[in-house]
This record gives C-alpha cells, sequence and structure tokens, in this order.
C-alpha cells in the first residue's frame, strides 16, 4: 500500500521482501475469507480501537473504510458487505486483490527484490543492508525508507520481529510482543479434551468484566479460541497479566432470558437422562453438556432454575495465553511516542514504520488490515513531504 502511493506520486520505488514472494501474510489473512475492512459507522469503528483510538484515528479518517473500498474498486475488486457488516472483496480471496496490487506497482515501475533480509544500517556510510540466500550482503542507499515489517504472529509467512533487536539498539524503544486476539490456556480434563478438541461451541456469548460478544469458540486440547473469545482476549490478557488469573463467562443460550431457559426446561419426561432432557429442551450441543460438566461437575443440577442459570453462565478460566506464533496479531512493538503524526520515527529521520510493526491492538472483523493500510497510506504521504 505504502508502495503504490508512493509509486503513484512519481517516486522511484523499490521493494524488498525477506520472502521468495511478497504478499505472505496477506494470503494467510485471507485464508477464510479476505476481511478487508467494516461498513459500521465511522465512529463506531474508530472505537473499536480502544485506547488506541488517538493514535490511528488521523490515519483513518484520512483512509477510511469507504476510501479502502474504492481503492480495491479501482483495483478491479469490487467489494460487498456480509451479514454480519464486514466487507469482502468479492472474489472473497485475497489471491485476486494481491495480484491486481503486485500488477498496478509493477506498471507504476516498483521494483522488487525477494529473499532479502534487512540487517540494518551499515555503521560507516549509513545504507541500508540486506543478506542475499543467506551469506551474501548487499547496501542499498534510499533518500527515504518505509519499514513493514509486521509483528510476530504466523513467524512462517516471514513476520519473525527480528527487527526489533536492530531498531532497540538504535535507541527506538520496542514494547515487548504479547498474543492479541488469541486463544486461551485451560486446564481440560483428560477426557474432554480428548472427546472434544476440534469441536466448535457455536451461537454462544462470551463475557467478562462488562464485555459481552456473540458468536462462536473452538474447544483445542489445550484450551479454548475462536472469533468470541479474541474478542475479549485483550481485556483478558490485562486481567492476567494484573492478577495471574482470568475467568470468563459463556452463554450457552444467549437469544434466550434466563426465565425462558428455565420454563424450557420445567418440562421432563419421566426417567430421562440430564443429557437428553437438555438436548430436547435447549437443542444443547454435546460439547455445550460437556462443558457444562467440566464447569459443574458431572450430576449437573436437576432444578430448571439453578440449572438455567448455570447454562447462562459457565465459567472457564484462564491462566496464560496460547503461544504467540498462533495468535491471529500481535500487541506490542514500536512504541507510539517514538513516531511523530506522519509515522516517521523522530530518531531516524528519513525512516517510516508502518502496520503491525507498531505497538496498537484491534479486534477482528476487518480492524486490523484497515488500519494497517492506513498507516501505510499516512507513512507514504508523510515520505512524500519528506522528500520534497
Amino acid at each position: 500500500m505504502a508502495a503504490d502511493v508512493l509509486a503513484g506520486s512519481g517516486a522511484s520505488v523499490t521493494v524488498f521482501d525477506q520472502m521468495r514472494s511478497p504478499g505472505r501474510k496477506f494470503l494467510l489473512a485471507g485464508r477464510g475469507g479476505l476481511n478487508i475492512t467494516h461498513s459500521e459507522p465511522l465512529e463506531d469503528f474508530l472505537n473499536r480501537y480502544g485506547p488506541d483510538r488517538a493514535f490511528l484515528e488521523p490515519a483513518i479518517r484520512a483512509f477510511n473504510p469507504d476510501a479502502l473500498r474504492a481503492w480495491c474498486n479501482a483495483l478491479g475488486e469490487t467489494t460487498f458487505v456480509g451479514s454480519s457488516g464486514r466487507v469482502f472483496p468479492k472474489s472473497f480471496r485475497a489471491t485476486p486483490l494481491l495480484r491486481a496490487v503486485l500488477r498496478r506497482l509493477v506498471e507504476r515501475g516498483v521494483v522488487f527484490h525477494t529473499a532479502h533480509r534487512w540487517l540494518g544500517w551499515n555503521e560507516e556510510s549509513g545504507a541500508l543492508t540486506f543478506t542475499v540466500e543467506g551469506d551474501q550482503r548487499v547496501d542499498v542507499v534510499a533518500d527515504a525508507t518505509v519499514l513493514a515489517l509486521g509483528g510476530t504472529s504466523w513467524p512462517g509467512t516471514g513476520s519473525t520481529g527480528n527487527w526489533a533487536s536492530i531498531l532497540g539498539d538504535a535507541g527506538i524503544e520496542v514494547a515487548p510482543f504479547r498474543p492479541a486476539n488469541c486463544g486461551f490456556v485451560v486446564a481440560w480434563s483428560e477426557y474432554f479434551a480428548q472427546r472434544f478438541a476440534g469441536t466448535p461451541l457455536k451461537n454462544i456469548a462470551v463475557a467478562f468484566d462488562e464485555t459481552s460478544v456473540r458468536g462462536e469458540a473452538m474447544v483445542t486440547s489445550t484450551g479454548l479460541e475462536g472469533g468470541a473469545v479474541y474478542a475479549v482476549s485483550r481485556l483478558v490478557r490485562g486481567e492476567i497479566d494484573q492478577h495471574g488469573v482470568a475467568t470468563i463467562a459463556i452463554d450457552l443460550q444467549p437469544e434466550r432470558h434466563h426465565d425462558a431457559v428455565a420454563r424450557k426446561l420445567a418440562h421432563r419426561k419421566p426417567k430421562e437422562s440430564t443429557s437428553n432432557w437438555m438436548r430436547r429442551s435447549l437443542g444443547l450441543s454435546p460439547v455445550a453438556i460437556g462443558l457444562l460438566r467440566e464447569a459443574y461437575g458431572i450430576r449437573l443440577a436437576n432444578d430448571p432454575d439453578l440449572l438455567a442459570r448455570r447454562i447462562k453462565s459457565v465459567p472457564v478460566r484462564f491462566a496464560i495465553a496460547q503461544p504467540i506464533n498462533r495468535a491471529i496479531s500481535t500487541a506490542g512493538g514500536i512504541a507510539q511516542a517514538e513516531l511523530d503524526a506522519t509515522f516517521m520515527l523522530r530518531k531516524l529521520p528519513g525512516t517510516f514504520a508502518v502496520g503491525e510493526m507498531l505497538d496498537w491492538e484491534a479486534p477482528t472483523g476487518g480492524y486490523l488490515l484497515q488500519a494497517t493500510f492506513a498507516t501505510a497510506v499516512a507513512a507514504a504521504k508523510g515520505t512524500i513531504s519528506y522528500l520534497s
């Protein structure tokens, strides 16, 4: 995105990519459907960034979701709004959009050098230094540099975070990386882990503190992940950091109030097992019933009112996040105070940084890609201003 804006202004642009082909992480982001942005009103959209709103707001207002959709349309990839308000390219995939971007960049004269890993700067000349094919070193002199090196999630795409020590040695404050939009480890019983690993909990609500999110979660052999969990992961991670443990509450019947659940349970057939009773009355899945038993014991309450309360609030205890390489995104990175309004590093004039390598985070739903693109546009425009 930065290269597109810069080349469109007439700048001579070279992209150095650590991987053998560009856009690896972009392709991964679109693996299950490329959620490019969200269609909700801009004020609501901006509020999704929580305490990072002030940092990102100018860039997102300057390149908002409508602008991102127009950019896609200009590349021949029209977009549509899904039932949840999320925005996708018509093809639903990342590959056609990436190809269109690369095609336009080549047409605008952008040069690509792949399999080039950045090592920092030449101490004598100040040139950018890269290693090629593992041992050959190349120095490159540039009038300005935009760093778009990512966080540390999904390192197989090239997003390794190795750059943190380079910038740290240059005096730039880099906050430690932490998993964001992540799952958490749960001490399941051996039976539950073996029986239900890989099974989704559908149509639930996950609540923590005063936040409740409808969606799905996925049981893994070691814990719980999925969209509804990711949505509260920032709050949960903060609670774990402060107190060493966090407990969420899962509502297995979010579309029904407690009284409605209790009424459904009020009519139990003689000699009917507890599992069949809950399946017939409420349509609870085996994994949902198993989760209830993990929390409240094998012998569940027979009283409809008490059982309804438990179905509406199943506690799940977290003590640690899943490993960072399994996270959808990361928090941490270059401290916000190190950047000016154009995303230029104050201590390194002419060097800009964008995207996930900056210390901010956002929920899934299009907010991650929107802010990443918006910071790239802002940095590219800042680079144009700097060069002039």
